[in-house]
């Protein structure tokens, strides 16, 4: 690693644009004074925040921290540490950090920390990261000088796997995974994250105003009163669970949103699983959301326009709140189905765009791409 000049750690964070920037810059706020705190050797850092595509094209762990060495090389810096929210794979394990210490390189995959507390748990992680680059240097049974790096509240819970091939020797020293069932649904969790399912909403106008226009249009219908006053809860619920899952399934098919991979590894057939997870979790939270929203919007219209003589005339029930509450609910399955087939008029980019990280847009178009090519 680059000697600090002037008693100053000049550390960069390279992230890629979108989450994985604005996580940094807003670290990048307070870093400097706790990674002096912390190293208690009367140290400076210094911390830049440069945002640039790093994983355009690739996701091959050896060949990301080949461009985090030549970046680095061409500036300043004693300490790079590199943010993605793109989950890393390598021999079948799913990558949390990857660590140079000759080079002072860090690669973090932001997915791996899970979908909660994620800005705490990136600066502890970047934290323990370059302390142990920065500490003092030991000798190891291998001869060459290495820093340790410190035990943490993160990176000490991940188990460290030394690279084994000598391409990734070349790059990196020690990688943190994540393993077992309780790491695939942390990983699951942070690329949901990263996808933001709550923009779904805001990207399907064409399919929401298809559900107004329905839930508008059923909530004054004499016929809808009726079934709503016979229905029970499990068949609410069956309605429920059947419209969300129609509209989730008519998304991700009439948007081609299913990853296929076209390799058939196993490694590469886990990879298209754990994509095809997050991306029916992610447009399932978007749904979920919306109907929630088309249940209050039809409750309100449904106090201002019924009239509950009117309505106990046609159902034999008086409109209380029990009814009021029942008709919402139904109406929101209608109107989601609803919108379902109103989501045929959003663009396929469209819904993509509402549904993915920028990164993970410029990945699935990069591997479509590719594969039109063969």
């Amino acid at each position: 690693m680059p000697v600090s000049s002037q008693g100053v750690t000049v550390v960069a964070l390279l992230a890629d644009p979108d989450a994985p920037t604005e996580i940094a810059q807003r670290m990048a706020r307070t870093l400097p004074d706790r990674l002096a705190d912390k190293s208690g050797q009367g140290r400076r850092f210094d911390v830049e925040v440069v945002s640039e595509p790093f994983t355009s094209g690739t996701e091959d762990p050896p060949t990301l921290m080949r461009r985090i060495m030549d970046r680095g090389r061409a500036e300043n810096w004693d300490i790079v540490v590199a943010l993605t929210d793109l989950p890393l794979h390598s021999h079948g394990r799913r990558l949390a950090v990857c660590l140079n210490h000759q080079d002072g390189l860090v690669l973090l995959s932001l997915p791996s920390l899970g979908g909660l507390r994620l800005q705490t748990r990136a600066r502890q992680a970047v934290e323990e990261a370059v302390l142990g680059l920065a500490g003092p240097q030991t000798t190891g049974d291998e001869g060459p000088l290495r820093r340790q790096p410190l035990p943490g509240p993160v990176v000490n819970r991940l188990p460290p796997v030394h690279a084994g091939q000598s391409g990734e020797r070349e790059t990196d020293d020690v990688r943190y995974v994540v393993s077992g069932p309780r790491g695939y649904l942390r990983v699951l969790a942070g690329m949901v994250r990263a996808n933001r399912p709550w923009r779904l909403v805001t990207g399907l106008s064409k399919a929401l105003a298809a559900a107004l226009a329905t839930g508008a249009v059923a909530t004054v219908n004499s016929t809808v009163w009726s079934l709503a006053a016979s229905l029970s809860t499990p068949r609410l619920v069956i309605a429920t669970v059947g419209s969300v899952a129609t509209m989730i399934g008519w998304l991700i098919v009439d948007a081609n949103l299913w990853h296929r991979s076209p390799e058939s590894s196993p490694e590469a057939r886990q990879r298209a699983a754990l994509y095809n997870a997050s991306t029916v979790v992610t447009v399932g939270i978007g749904v979920l959301v919306c109907y929630v929203g088309l249940m209050v919007i039809n409750w309100v219209w449904a106090l201002f326009i019924l009239n509950d003589r009117v309505f106990a005339s046609m159902t034999r029930t008086p409109l209380n709140a029990t009814e009021y509450w029942t008709l919402s609910w139904f109406v929101a399955s209608v109107a989601t189905v609803g919108g379902a087939l109103g989501s045929g008029l959003e663009s396929d980019e469209a819904i993509r765009a509402a549904a993915y990280s920028k990164r993970e847009q410029e990945r699935r178009k990069l591997l479509h791409d590719d594969h039109g090519d063969q």
